[in-house]
């Protein structure tokens, strides 16, 4: 077998010479083919002529036209159709030839010859590609690694022209061992069609392709997952477990051709996302253009993604402050590989280090602050509460009133929906932390107090920015990372509760609608973003199991804990007395909450600092209770504090 490979197809490629004289005996034996099916004797003398003067004739064309050039194991369709334009252009030359006037010379019968040059293009043309054609399949039969061997079928989803080059382009890839079954599309006047000798197949029939052809893997373009259409398809391929892969869209593609390095699992972020966000970035650039912007909590998922974005806009520098030594440096040195690199300052600080940030302040003079540096994990804080006040409550106010007595522009605080009727320390701390920004702002418009540091007549119009959202998919800690990990460990995979419910939103999204909040923000307002509907925290284990080719209660099994410290089954973005006001923005809404008294707060706020530093831990969280009266613990050992207020509200 090796020697007949090398005999045939050797390392070096046949001489383009060789190829000519084997297209011109083609030629030749399908004029004299020709002649015989018309009843012609080859054999008379002018027909002899006649062969011989088109032999020339198209060993001339296909000169010119170098189709001897062509490696033929490697011929495609624009070369087969040059072949067949060759062998008409041969034919053409030679009729107009016999139209001249010498022609009689040769004594040929025009309308004889005719027919038979109508009989050879046909069989010229079709030997010439055949012969191409043998030569390219016997080529990958022989000589491909795994040609012969069993391949597994797949499906790709649609019919136009992005479909066929993927189908192209895995097939191309032998070693992958991968055959393409067919095309999935739901047009009516494609299915049940053929495409490169592919079926078209209804969405309908995807589960009796699995059952007949073992199908296991379907490719679809990663662009517009969430079309009714495509959406079917996908959530049909979950449910029979059919594994799938997303190709990235085809403007991305480089000289046309999908990158097969680029084709990836399909993710759980891929089917939870939603319609793009159409961000106003004109208005944003023209916001943060020049800008020394401040961003706390820069190395996390919120914070990161923030720099990230504002670098596009063009900063004067981005300062990235954070006290997590490991990922504020990752971050640095993501930023330095790319275009962007002159445009950040690392500040290593904790956000309750008043003297720390003053430096940073003076230093850099911030003239717009991000604020995402907060303890967010709720099971953590509820056990560690005094920790959890300091960080979110102290912190913000700290940073806010620096950001104050340095005449910063804007301060946008980064907040979450659980500080919505709050059932846990964490949610608590945030709400609070929103009652002091909003209470800071509205002091200023009001002048009912001068701020340390500032003189007398001097009062800055810092405006003090709120946004709210649920929580990001794919954030250090959150739920999607631990389930593929525990997937990848072979399960189970844990869920505290079946019927527990989540607002979800993808970083990029969430960070775009911060950045659109904070140039439209006049100042006191929290804004509010469209989260789409909240999604089963079940269904949502259920299908990363079947996106991982598994069955869920067979090959993975999900176990259901009981709620943690803190945790409540479902979230809120708003509450009851909260009024909602629109925005030319339709995911982006304000809520007007009812205005507090920064003189008020301010003393809460140390009376609650002052319960932190004595380490009474059950008056602290009372405390916080007695602020906000919606603070209701749940599945927390702070509900015996509410039974206790309970008795105090009846005496």
């Amino acid at each position: 077998m090796i020697y007949i490979k090398n005999l045939i197809f050797p390392e070096k490629i046949y001489s383009r010479w060789l190829i000519l004289l084997i297209d011109f005996f083609i030629v030749v034996l399908s004029l004299c083919l020709s002649f015989y099916l018309k009843g012609e004797p080859y054999l008379k003398l002018y027909n002899l002529y006649a062969i011989i003067l088109y032999s020339i004739c198209a060993t001339f064309v296909f000169l010119y036209m170098r189709i001897h050039t062509r490696i033929i194991r490697h011929s495609n369709t624009r070369d087969m159709m040059r072949v067949f334009a060759a062998v008409l252009i041969s034919n053409i030359l030679f009729t107009l030839i016999l139209t001249m006037p010498f022609s009689p010379y040769f004594k040929f019968s025009l309308s004889g010859v005719a027919h038979v040059l109508m009989i050879n293009i046909f069989i010229s043309s079709s030997l010439l590609m055949g012969m191409r054609i043998v030569i390219k399949d016997l080529f990958v039969y022989i000589c491909v690694p795994g040609y012969t061997l069993k391949k597994d079928n797949v499906l790709v989803y649609g019919s136009n022209n992005s479909a066929i080059l993927i189908k192209n382009a895995v097939e191309a890839q032998n070693e992958l061992k991968i055959n393409v079954l067919g095309f999935i599309d739901s047009k009516a006047d494609k299915i049940h069609k053929h495409l490169e000798q592919k079926r078209v197949y209804p969405i309908q029939d995807i589960a009796c392709l699995k059952q007949k052809y073992a199908v296991k893997t379907m490719f679809f373009t990663a662009e517009g997952l969430n079309s009714d259409c495509k959406r079917a398809a996908l959530d049909e391929c979950i449910k029979l477990g059919i594994k799938v892969i997303t190709v990235p869209p085809s403007k991305q593609w480089i000289n046309g051709r999908p990158n097969l390095n680029e084709f990836k699992d399909l993710k759980i972020e891929d089917l939870l996302e939603r319609a793009p966000i159409e961000l106003c970035k004109d208005h944003v650039f023209d916001e943060l253009d020049g800008k020394k912007i401040l961003v706390t909590g820069a190395a996390g998922s919120i914070g990161s993604e923030i720099v990230r974005q504002i670098l596009s806009y063009n900063p004067e520098y981005i300062i990235l402050c954070d006290q997590a030594e490991s990922p504020l440096h990752d971050i640095q040195l993501e930023i330095e590989d790319g275009i962007y690199a002159g445009k950040t300052r690392i500040f290593i600080a904790d956000i309750k280090n008043t003297t720390r940030i003053k430096t940073l302040f003076n230093l850099y003079k911030p003239q717009i602050v991000f604020h995402a540096a907060a303890y967010k994990h709720v099971p953590m804080m509820e056990n560690n509460p005094t920790e959890a006040v300091l960080t979110n409550i102290w912190g913000t106010k700290n940073i806010a009133d620096i950001s104050l007595e340095f005449g910063v522009e804007k301060f946008v605080m980064i907040s979450t929906d659980k500080a919505v009727r709050p059932t846990n320390i964490m949610g608590a701390t945030k709400r609070i932390a929103e009652m002091y920004i909003q209470s800071l702002n509205n002091a200023m418009l009001n002048r009912q107090h001068r701020f340390d540091g500032q003189s007398e007549g001097c009062l800055c119009q810092t405006k003090f920015i709120t946004t709210r959202f649920g929580n990001v998919l794919g954030s250090n800690g959150s739920v999607i990372p631990r389930f593929k990990s525990q997937i990848e460990r072979g399960g189970p995979v844990t869920v505290t509760h079946p019927d527990i419910t989540r607002y979800f939103m993808t970083i990029p999204e969430a960070v775009q609608l911060v950045l659109e909040a904070a140039v439209m923000g006049k100042g006191a307002e929290i804004f509010l973003f469209d989260m789409g509907d909240p999604v089963k925290i079940t269904d949502l284990a259920a299908n990363m199991i079947k996106l991982a080719g598994l069955k869920p209660g067979k090959d993975i099994e999900i176990i259901f804990t009981g709620l943690r410290p803190g945790e409540k089954l479902y979230e809120e973005l708003l509450n009851d007395e909260e009024l909602v006001i629109p925005t030319y923005n339709k995911s982006i809404k304000i809520s007007k909450t009812i205005s507090n008294c920064y003189i008020d707060v301010d003393n809460l706020i140390k009376d609650l600092l002052e319960l932190n530093a004595s380490n009474n831990i059950d008056l602290m969280v009372s405390k916080m209770k007695s602020i906000l009266p919606d603070f209701i613990s749940n599945n927390s050992k702070y509900e015996k504090l509410d039974l206790k207020m309970e008795k105090l509200e009846i005496l």
